[in-house]
């Protein structure tokens, strides 16, 4: 003699096999029923996910669930791990009837063990021996006038001034980080800087004059 099923969970179970064709066989999902946590699935599709099958008992988080009455809140998103090692994405969603009184579970269980190992292998291939340093932007080009403009750029963004409102020091602080960067082994470099920050060439020399005297 079957048990009897509360009707909202037998009006359920229709959609349990329709979730899983939806995402495919890495997908199980299962309608279980609180009322008898001993025997609970009363309904299952790709249960080779976690190797379970119709009159299954609860899952130990389940159980937690049921014994607290951990209700008001859906499990969204939650990570558990199989017997053999394989990672889950699972959900539980909790059904209730017109009492508001909890009868069901509707569990969705998404073996994500290759996506895993390809974020680790993506990891891995993407670590660069800067990781958790400051990362420097790089420039590549086949013009090194390009390059020369671009790390100009980044040196005067920086500093966060219009160029009208550099002063001297801003502007040796300036030709200071560009000669750090060997801006100025650019043929035209010192030109083009002294255009761009309104001096004299001969003002980019003097600065390097300085710069270099100091070091």
């Amino acid at each position: 003699m079957s048990k009897k099923v509360h009707p909202l969970l037998e009006n359920m179970k229709q959609l349990v096999g329709y979730i899983a064709s939806t995402f495919g066989n890495n997908c199980e999902v299962v309608l279980h029923d609180i009322n008898e946590p001993q025997g609970s699935v009363i309904a299952i599709a790709n249960g080779h996910v976690t190797g379970r099958d119709v009159g299954s008992p609860m899952t130990e988080r389940g159980l937690k669930a049921i014994r607290n009455e951990e209700y008001n809140k859906n499990l969204i998103s939650y990570k558990t791990i199989t017997h053999d090692g394989r990672t889950l994405k699972s959900s539980t969603l909790f059904i209730k009837d017109e009492k508001g009184e909890v009868v069901g579970c509707l569990c969705i269980n998404m073996d994500i063990s290759e996506f895993v190992v390809a974020k680790n292998v993506i990891d891995d291939l993407a670590r660069t021996l800067d990781d958790g340093k400051h990362k420097e932007e790089e420039t590549y080009s086949n013009n090194i006038n390009e390059i020369l403009y671009s790390v100009v750029n980044k040196v005067l963004d920086k500093l966060g001034k219009p160029v009208a409102y550099l002063n001297k020091e801003d502007k040796v602080k300036v030709v200071k980080e560009l000669d750090d960067k060997g801006t100025f082994l650019i043929k035209g470099a010192v030109d083009y800087v002294a255009e761009v920050l309104c001096v004299s060439r001969y003002t980019i020399y003097n600065y390097l004059d300085e710069i270099r005297e100091n070091k």
